[in-house]
């Protein structure tokens, strides 16, 4: 059998998963260590610190062996008691109404066109029709590139009785401003596989006192994604199961590289520098952003293609040159194309794909 072709780090785009850093690749070669012993507890008390400065949050952070539609699950069957509004921007947005549905709560949806945010006055309107506790949303909206007003939606709902927030921040947490206090966010989870730049596997999330207490009235929470069960081990610095253990070292390790770089803060700024280049550079062929100025994400950029050209073709010319880009994702498959800027990338890197792309197209 013929060995895979190595490729180095820093050529892989995609939307996710990203990049994981050869640091962070070693720390899984670690020896196992049992679930329930001191060592294991003492592994989740010294990443507790970190993984509330990168959620800026003083809750606990639940860590799950799952990927982040099991925290989006979790939300479901936690958060929402009877009804729910569903705010659906993209593949990811209707994925989280589909889940509320599939948990056996009625869904509510707002809609709007691909490519386009759900503004906080659209929210207020539409709780104002329509009575529900709780409300979903996507903060970035990985098959369009929006990264939608999740600090506003927060405001609107505190303005009506025992309606809570569920937030997807899978491609905004730990490459874009999550203040998950500050922001007085529900629910808010994200996957290890984006913008922290770990392999995929381990989901994160916080839950606010309101959850938790809701939570323990909800009948059907089911076993595994238990939010109650979650809170309470992670109390006591334990795994609600048996974890994905190698992707604990991984996580550790990244957190510790995330505090060398300056912290969460620092972390965010070369994100928006990604951004920037690209919307600096966008054009360039006739290549057009989808979301709007103010509403792009920090960490998927979202492009459409001239006409007469094909999305498939420039991701093609990219990989031929040892590159990774992403396609767009369903109903803008043909005519867009995807480049996650997250994890540990910088600006240099985008920038040499960037002209790679641009010749592509001339």
């Amino acid at each position: 059998m013929t060995a895979p072709a190595t490729i180095r780090f820093g050529k892989f785009f995609l939307p996710g998963p990203t990049d994981v850093h050869p640091d962070v690749l070693a720390a899984m070669l670690r020896p196992m260590m049992g679930h329930r012993s001191s060592g294991m507890e003492q592994l989740l008390q010294g990443v507790a610190p970190r993984l509330a400065a990168l959620c800026r949050t003083s809750r606990p952070v639940l860590i799950g062996t799952t990927s982040a539609t099991g925290f989006m699950e979790m939300a479901a069957r936690n958060g929402v008691r009877r009804r729910a509004l569903s705010l659906v921007n993209g593949a990811f947005s209707q994925r989280f109404a589909g889940i509320v549905s599939a948990c056996g709560k009625e869904c509510i949806r707002l809609d709007v066109p691909l490519g386009s945010a759900i503004e906080p006055d659209m929210l207020r309107d539409a709780l104002r029709r329509t009575p529900v506790d709780a409300v979903t949303c996507v903060h970035s909206e990985t098959s369009t590139g929006v990264l939608q007003d999740v600090e506003g939606y927060a405001a609107v709902v505190r303005e009506f009785d025992d309606v809570l927030l569920l937030v997807d921040a899978v491609t905004s947490m730990a490459g874009s401003p999550v203040e998950t206090d500050r922001w007085a966010l529900d629910f808010v989870f994200t996957g290890s596989q984006k913008a922290l730049a770990l392999p995929p596997g381990l989901a994160l999330g916080v839950a606010s006192e309101r959850m938790v207490a809701r939570a323990k009235t909800l009948e059907n929470r089911g076993a595994y994604f238990d939010l109650v069960s979650f809170v309470a081990a992670t109390a006591k610095f334990q795994p609600t199961n048996t974890p994905a253990i190698s992707l604990l070292y991984a996580l550790e390790t990244q957190l510790e590289r995330i505090d060398a770089e300056g912290g969460i803060e620092a972390r965010w700024r070369r994100h928006d520098e990604m951004r920037q280049a690209v919307e600096a550079w966008s054009g360039s062929g006739g290549l057009r952003f989808v979301p709007r100025l103010g509403r792009r994400s920090w960490t998927v950029s979202c492009l459409k293609v001239p006409d007469g050209r094909r999305a498939k073709d420039i991701v093609g010319a990219a990989k031929a040159e040892g590159w990774t880009i992403g396609a767009g994702y369903g109903a803008l498959k043909e005519s867009t194309i995807r480049i996650g800027h997250m994890g540990d990338h910088d600006v240099s890197a985008l920038e040499e794909l960037l002209a790679l792309i641009t010749r592509a197209l001339q």
